[in-house]
């Protein structure tokens, strides 16, 4: 199945809501933060795509200016041999308010389980109803998200140096 007949089935089935970018090597859907879950479940249960793997969840933060994050889904179905990117992007928070909020897509597959801990972990990305979020690679009391484009590294952690005093 083409890019072009997923995006136009995905267009009859869920309305102005999708949309895509076809200029790069790899064209993208991009859908509201809001519907991923949705538009997941579909692309997993419809016996036409059956997009029963989920390679990886990779997050971005676009820094303060843009005031953004993104979230890209690489998605392939084994049986068919095709594949599919999907974007989401969704205000990025200050440090005054609550951590940005995206729906969970674990309950779909199971890999995205620890993708979107990783996401938590270094980016501060909320997944709503995911079943254990917790960090996976900082330890539970390490300070902030160290790939936010505005994050400052502690000096210390338990009495270890973690920058360079230069």
């Amino acid at each position: 199945m083409t890019f072009e007949e997923i995006k136009n089935i995905l267009v009859a089935q869920f309305g102005e809501i999708i949309s895509a970018d076809e200029k790069g090597l790899q064209p993208f859907i991009i859908l509201p933060s809001k519907n991923i879950a949705e538009v997941c479940r579909y692309l997993f249960e419809d016996e036409r795509f059956y997009f029963d793997y989920l390679a990886c969840i990779t997050a971005i933060d676009n820094g303060p200016g843009l005031a953004t994050m993104e979230l890209i889904y690489n998605l392939n179905s084994i049986p068919y041999g095709h594949d599919l990117m999907l974007k989401i992007i969704f205000p990025r928070n200050t440090a005054d308010q609550p951590l940005p909020s995206v729906s969970t897509v674990s309950h779909i597959w199971r890999t995205a389980d620890w993708h979107e801990r990783e996401a938590f972990d270094l980016l501060g990305i909320h997944f709503e109803n995911h079943p254990d979020l917790r960090r996976i690679l900082l330890p539970e009391d390490w300070e902030g998200h160290p790939l936010r484009r505005d994050y400052e590294a502690q000096q210390k952690y338990h009495g270890i140096n973690v920058r360079s005093e230069n």
